[in-house]
């Protein structure tokens, strides 16, 4: 049996298993009776990436469990409005660890020197509401990204007002010490974050600026490759918030010098310069860039802000359901890749969506004929692959506006 049909038929046993119906349920009678809208075809409906109306998306998929291939009239948007309230979003976070679960070799296999590189990162969302219900328009996605084989490892929705460090130091408690490396932007420096994170034995690469740090300006002007240095411990208040011990902490400093002649600075736990090299650094910290591509493709290919319902519990599904989709076509789309091809190239992840959308819920729900022509799907989504071009890069644009509608705005 091919990888990507074997991860799609453990993955569907968690969706039709009876404890995962008892423990996210959000009313003792929801899913008990027998009604077309069944907790694993509403988990594997919303799981297919919802970008159209909801009533397209339900007369697309009860189209194809009719065996007609065309949209059917079975549910109405309204059955559905109603059923998703005896949902609860945890079915979503249950099933994406899973899915890690299920994609440990393949995570394991694109290890850095031993090390399981994550990047994190936060972003902005701006949902349709609606005057009369509680839903709100801003509100900040964090998420904690594996960057070797594209896969988020862990998102959370938080206020708009709040804080990106503190999102992070949130977060922690999902990183396993002494295995995972942590790629950072300048957003998260600070006595604090460091601390904390070498306090918790969890290694780091972030890059920082020379302004607010001493010992980062006199490296910078020293015109050396790397350079050992101690930062102060964090303050009183920063130790007695986080429970941090007062003490200060030794850091490594790198200079990187990008394709286009541009000097950063980053910083790092790893020590060892024999077995982490300073010249291996600017590659690794380029892998950061992979979170802002997810969160675009979530944004503007799966439609995140724009929500298929008017209230928070709507917000939550979607967010971890359109997660959860594109964790599933970034697995389906590369399992059974030529293996030549792996590290030349990677899947167009926008094709990958729309070539999968139409059956992806389907096979979910083991439509058998669905699962017959998915080997046909892959085998077009692996002949349109990216070659990967070392070192490529592209200036940023000055901020202008952007030239789409606004993100709440979804198909028909």
């Amino acid at each position: 049996m091919p990888a990507s049909s074997q991860l799609l038929a453990e993955f569907s046993n968690f969706l039709f298993d009876p404890a995962l119906a008892e423990r996210v349920r959000r009313s003792p009678t929801a899913f008990t009776r027998n009604r077309r809208l069944t907790l694993p075809r509403m988990a594997a409906l919303m799981m297919s990436g919802m970008c159209a109306s909801v009533q397209a998306e339900l007369d697309g998929l009860f189209g194809e469990l009719d065996g007609r291939g065309v949209r059917t009239r079975a549910v109405s948007a309204q059955a559905f409005s109603k059923a998703r309230r005896g949902l609860s979003a945890e079915v979503f976070e249950l099933a994406r660890a899973r899915l890690i679960e299920l994609a440990q070799p393949r995570i394991d296999s694109m290890r850095w020197n031993g090390l399981r590189p994550v990047a994190a990162d936060g972003s902005r969302l701006r949902v349709g509401t609606r005057q009369g219900h509680d839903l709100r328009a801003d509100h900040y996605a964090f998420a904690l990204f594996l960057p070797g084989p594209e896969l988020t490892l862990h998102a959370a929705l938080h206020p708009a007002d709040g804080a990106e460090r503190q999102m992070l130091f949130e977060a922690l408690d999902v990183l396993q010490p002494r295995t995972d490396l942590l790629l950072l932007d300048r957003g998260y420096i600070g006595n604090m974050m460091v601390a904390a994170l070498v306090q918790r034995e969890i290694d780091f690469c972030l890059r920082v600026d020379t302004r607010g740090w001493t010992c980062v300006s006199a490296f910078a002007r020293s015109g050396e490759a790397e350079r050992i240095v101690t930062l102060p411990a964090p303050n009183e208040q920063d130790a007695r918030d986080y429970q941090l011990a007062r003490l200060p902490t030794t850091v490594r400093l790198i200079r990187d010098v990008t394709p286009s002649g541009r000097v950063r600075v980053l910083m790092s736990s790893l020590l060892d310069g024999e077995r982490y090299p300073a010249a291996a650094f600017g590659a690794l910290y380029h892998r950061r860039w992979r979170i802002e591509e997810a969160f675009k493709r979530l944004k503007h290919r799966l439609r995140l802000e724009a929500v298929t319902g008017l209230d928070y519990l709507a917000l939550q599904q979607d967010f971890g359901a359109k997660i959860l989709a594109d964790n599933l076509c970034t697995l389906l789309s590369d399992l059974d890749a030529p293996h030549d091809d792996r590290h030349a190239s990677r899947p167009n992840r926008v094709y990958a969506l729309g070539a999968l959308k139409p059956i992806l819920g389907a096979c979910l729900l083991r439509i058998g004929r669905c699962l017959d022509g998915l080997a046909g799907v892959l085998g077009m989504i692996h002949q349109t692959r990216c070659r990967i071009q070392p070192s490529r890069s592209y200036p940023r644009p000055p901020r202008k506006a952007k030239p789409h509608f606004h993100l709440a705005y979804k198909l028909a």
